[in-house]
């Protein structure tokens, strides 16, 4: 008895020593889920960045509405198509999980510029249309007797240029200014003038032609420098002018190649071998090129080096001169020729419609 006597005080000790512990335990704090949107209505293929502002948590969990969900801290999101999205955010830490949720509304961008383009049959003509939702066509110039593919526009001097090869003997670069007025002759004599491109910089307009020539002259027209490039026995047909780089990118089609050149002739070289076609686009904001291949029946994009080549449309049997993009909305043009259309599609070949049908053989377009 004595012994258990002696051990009471220190069972009573271990008690009090465990309940103690217990009470000195923390209370593990519940996280609090809390982010922000750097804009809650965007319109389709915008960014939304999410900055995460939860607290008492170590892991996240976001699922934004369209079935796409992340781990990121604070994730970036781009919804490809119109809508209201519910953006859902789980927080987790050691005291358990909590929910947060926003709204993010998807529109369609709103476009204020303005498509022109070459219609080359019965009746040669330019024509325009605005790219706002429900526009119509209307005629811009009539060109009966003057009709050509290249159709380029100086945004600097609001100036429209276009080549003419109704008359075999005298294919013709035309000149007018912006609103269709003032139609000049600046070049001629040319066999089949093809694409034209513009170095505004430079103050230079380049043509593609039937000879195998690029040539070039001042803007006005002076100073022309026929076979300013030439590839023997060829005949060239797009050519497109990156003022980022000074580079020139041009079809041959006899051998099927598509060159790269810098602005003053010098550093001719095949870029993309065993490729022809008829339009090519240098997108200088996002560094990449666009162009027509026949051969593999598709309209492509690839890297300005000539790298990553990849199907942005399955064109079939077709001719495509025209190409353009409106950064307004973020959407690929192009003309088929042989079709009848315009077609349109995001900037990554997705989305793809027909914009305008029913037309007459449509070659050159520009966006202004």
């Amino acid at each position: 008895m004595k012994s258990l006597k002696n051990l009471l005080p220190l069972f009573l000790l271990a008690v009090l020593a465990v309940t103690g512990c217990k009470k000195d335990d923390p209370v593990k704090p519940k996280p609090v889920a809390s982010f922000t949107a750097s804009q809650t209505t965007v319109f389709v293929g915008d960014e939304v960045v999410f900055t995460n502002t939860s607290e008492n948590a170590t892991s996240y969990t976001w699922s934004f509405g369209d079935g796409t969900t992340s781990t990121d801290k604070s994730p970036k999101k781009a919804y490809t198509a119109v809508g209201e999205y519910t953006v859902n955010l789980t927080a987790t830490g050691e005291g358990g999980t909590a929910t947060a949720s926003a709204k993010i509304t998807v529109t369609k961008p709103v476009s204020k510029k303005t498509l022109y383009y070459i219609e080359l049959g019965d009746k040669n003509k330019i024509s325009k249309v605005s790219l706002t939702e429900g526009s119509q066509a209307e005629l811009f110039l009539d060109i009966v007797g003057k009709g050509g593919v290249g159709l380029a526009y100086d945004a600097t001097n609001d100036k429209i240029y276009y080549s003419d090869f109704e008359n075999a003997d005298e294919g013709i670069i035309w000149r007018m200014n912006g609103d269709g007025t003032g139609l000049e002759k600046i070049a001629s004599g040319i066999t089949d003038p093809y694409s034209i491109a513009i170095d505004l910089k430079g103050g230079k307009i380049f043509w593609a032609d039937d000879n195998g020539n690029i040539s070039r002259a001042n803007l006005d027209g002076s100073n022309v420098e026929k076979s300013f490039i030439n590839v023997a026995d060829g005949q060239m047909r797009g050519i497109a002018f990156n003022s980022k780089t000074n580079k020139l990118y041009f079809y041959e089609v006899n051998n099927e190649d598509l060159y790269i050149a810098n602005a003053d002739g010098t550093g001719v070289a095949v870029l993309i071998p065993g490729v022809y076609g008829y339009g090519i686009f240098v997108d200088e904001v996002n560094e990449k090129l666009y162009y027509d291949e026949r051969n593999a029946q598709a309209l492509m994009q690839a890297s300005l080096d000539g790298t990553g080549a990849k199907t942005i449309s399955s064109t079939g049997k077709t001719r495509i001169h025209g190409i353009a993009i409106d950064y307004d909305a973020n959407k690929l043009y192009w003309a088929d020729r042989d079709k009848g259309e315009i077609k349109r599609a995001n900037l990554d070949g997705s989305g793809e419609e027909s914009f305008l049908s029913g037309l007459d053989s449509p070659r050159g377009i520009f966006i202004k």
